[in-house]
């Protein structure tokens, strides 16, 4: 019986994984149409929780459910590990970034459209770059682990997250001056949700029936 409890508990923590991605989809959608003149082509998902927004009460409130479920999420995951250290540093990973959004991305807002950044703009921008480097490191370690199917997904996604980041980065001096930013919402969107769905897809790989007989090449 303990053994059956300890078993539907990593599940459930596990499930967390799919849950955490489709609370930041709907955080995302509900906050930007509570802001009347907000823009998903055109403006970043970051500005939902920027500094005076009309949006960041409820964003940044939404956003503390979306990280609690990932930090349990995590703690499945390194159950899940049964004896492959991949995937237990993969997990420890998730909950370090998890913890880092809780606390370090609730406190590093940007400041809104059109002003000057300052010393929020470089906590904004240093918290994800630190974020996104554990995303990396954690897609590396289980890719490791998971088999060569989930590699190549792990690939592309990478490429994915890579691109669109960087092609949405490049627009960061026209978003403080408070130029139009065309399409720039797609496009951060696209590097936003590629890394989560495959939070997501991790979730699901590991809660197959046996995962410990994945072949890692």
């Amino acid at each position: 019986m303990p053994v059956m409890r300890s078993e539907t508990l990593r599940r459930l923590l596990l499930v967390c994984g799919i849950l955490a991605p489709l609370l930041y989809a709907a955080a995302d959608a509900v906050a930007g149409l509570r802001w009347e003149a907000y823009s998903f082509r055109d403006q970043t998902i970051s500005e939902l929780g920027a500094i005076g927004a009309p949006s960041r009460p409820l964003f940044a409130g939404l956003l503390l459910f979306v990280y609690l479920l990932l930090a349990g999420f995590g703690i499945g995951v390194w159950q899940a590990a049964r004896g492959r250290s991949a995937i237990r540093m993969a997990g420890a990973l998730i909950l370090g970034f998890a913890v880092l959004a809780l606390t370090a991305g609730q406190a590093a807002p940007m400041m809104p459209r059109g002003i000057e950044q300052g010393i929020h703009g470089t906590l904004h921008l240093a918290e994800g770059a630190v974020a996104m480097l554990a995303v990396l490191a954690i897609m590396g370690f289980a890719a490791c682990a998971l088999g060569s199917r989930f590699r190549l997904y792990t690939i592309a996604t990478v490429l994915v997250v890579l691109a669109f980041g960087a092609w949405s980065a490049v627009d960061a001096p026209r978003l403080e001056a408070g130029l139009a930013t065309p399409w720039l919402g797609v496009r951060e969107r696209i590097f936003w949700y590629a890394y989560h769905l495959w939070f997501a897809v991790l979730a699901i790989r590991l809660l197959r029936p046996d995962p410990a007989t994945d072949e890692p090449s």
